[in-house]
């Protein structure tokens, strides 16, 4: 596996463990959300402070984005697409 693909595949597979969305995930790191999907689709070359910054808002080793997947893993699954369903307006008297 190219280093690219390697860190996209560790950077979602680590977000999605700990149930964290893209947006959320970019916006603690300050990235923007399209780079973020971008770097996980390895359409982006990230730089190693921006790796670095990553790993941090995980509390991951920057290590850990180049771990090799087992022989036969499956990609990440991704999270539920879609923002939550906003509570129900209460009526007004």
């Amino acid at each position: 596996m190219k280093a690219r693909a390697l860190v996209a595949w560790n950077v979602r597979r680590i977000r999605v463990d700990r149930g964290i969305s893209q947006e959320q995930l970019a916006y603690d790191a300050g990235i923007d959300r399209s780079y973020m999907g971008s770097l996980e689709r390895q359409s982006e070359n990230p730089t190693v402070d921006l790796l670095d910054r990553i790993a941090e808002t995980l509390g991951v080793h920057l290590s850990e984005f180049f771990v090799q997947p087992p022989k036969g893993a499956t990609t990440p699954k991704t999270l539920p697409k879609g923002r939550k369903p906003a509570p129900p307006r209460r009526k007004k008297k």
